[in-house]
């Protein structure tokens, strides 16, 4: 086999033409690399991307520095007075009926939702009945029986007693006779017997005759009394199963929210409240004071609130209630940087002008220093 010696120096020369193309290629990048600068440097056309971009409305951030100083800030929500009560069922069934709406103002027992009852109810009737029996056997026990049986059980023993006297007689004329002939012996036993059975009857008219006109027994008494608070307590147990079906308001307010519809089925601790209510006659704020801040906050300070729906007004009020102890915030923004460890105190802000507020609504809580009392009065 021969080898072509030509060849084998072109493909030489040829891996060594492409080695130097590559090298250069290289550095040529490199040092274009080196003088456009920095990766991170906007170019022409990303500035003029970012100048057609503009905020839409209502997502900017917008940050409200303290409005002089000693003031302590915090954000807060508006609530009703002693904060809002979530009414709820105290055992789980289908709901009937509905009797209020959204923003009724209702006073305190009164019905706001009915609960389907129809088997307490029918319980409650047998129940009130079987009380009302009970209560007349305890009176007739108590009292005795009427005078009308009592003189119609004294004649019947004025009878008897005479049925028993001419039974004794009859027995003593047919003894007579016997003794002299005139009467068998069937006849006198027939005699003896009636005689005997006469005075038995007698004596057991006697009996309840003195037993009409002496009254019940104690023990009776006692035992017609107990089958009676048996039977009341049976009545009251079904009236409260009846009663714990009718939602009632816990006190004097507004209905703020509704959660449920007619028809649907409801258990307590499901979640969810039945009826959110609240006293809306008198707003306050509930603002979380920072644990750095809770030194310069007293009760009576100033107040006023914001909030992003009046930019242009202020909430004034004044301090009525102080945390007793830490806890943590209740209230939280959309600002990414914000604490969500810290520590608060709630101060309770009562405002005098709410016209406006609704609670739940976020706001934000200046309390400002107590007034000097010698700068007030000069």
């Amino acid at each position: 086999m021969k080898l072509d010696i030509k060849k084998i120096r072109i493909d030489k020369k040829t891996r060594l033409y492409l080695g130097a193309g590559v090298l250069t290629l290289m550095v040529v990048l490199i040092i274009r690399s080196i003088l456009a600068g920095p990766s991170t440097a906007p170019r022409e056309k990303d500035r003029a991307a970012a100048q057609r971009t503009s905020t839409a409305p209502g997502n900017a951030d917008q940050r409200t520095s303290l409005p002089s100083q000693g003031v302590v800030a915090g954000n807060g929500i508006i609530e009703p007075r002693d904060r809002e009560t979530k009414v709820a069922v105290a055992v789980p069934g289908r709901i009937a009926a509905i009797v209020v709406h959204e923003g009724d103002r209702v006073k305190q027992g009164a019905l706001l939702v009915q609960m389907e009852d129809a088997p307490e109810r029918a319980a409650l009737t047998a129940a009130q009945g079987d009380l009302a029996s009970a209560e007349d056997d305890y009176a007739k026990t108590l009292h005795g029986q009427r005078r009308e049986d009592i003189d119609a059980s004294m004649n019947d023993a004025e009878a008897a007693r005479a049925r028993a006297e001419m039974s004794a007689e009859a027995f003593r004329r047919t003894e007579q006779a016997a003794r002299g002939g005139a009467a068998t012996a069937d006849e006198l036993d027939k005699a003896r017997k009636q005689a005997e059975s006469d005075r038995r009857t007698f004596e057991a008219s006697e009996a309840r005759r003195q037993a009409m006109v002496a009254g019940s027994r104690r023990e009776d008494i006692l035992a017609a009394r107990a089958r009676m608070e048996a039977a009341r307590g049976r009545a009251e147990q079904a009236r409260a199963n009846v009663e714990r079906l009718a939602v009632r308001a816990p006190i004097d307010g507004d209905v703020l929210q509704i959660k449920y519809r007619t028809g649907e089925y409801v258990t307590p601790g499901g979640g969810d409240p039945l009826v959110v209510m609240g006293d809306t006659t008198v707003l306050r704020a509930r603002i979380d004071v920072d644990e750095r801040d809770i030194g310069r906050v007293a009760l009576g300070n100033p107040a006023y609130v914001v909030a992003d729906a009046y930019p242009d007004r202020k909430f004034p009020g004044r301090v009525v209630e102080l945390g007793k102890r830490m806890g943590r915030k209740n209230v939280r923004t959309d600002d990414p940087t914000e604490r969500i460890d810290t520590k608060i105190l709630e101060t309770v802000v009562q405002l005098d002008d709410a016209q406006g507020l609704v609670p739940g609504l976020r706001v934000t809580g200046y309390i400002g220093p107590t007034p000097n009392v010698a700068t007030a009065e000069r």
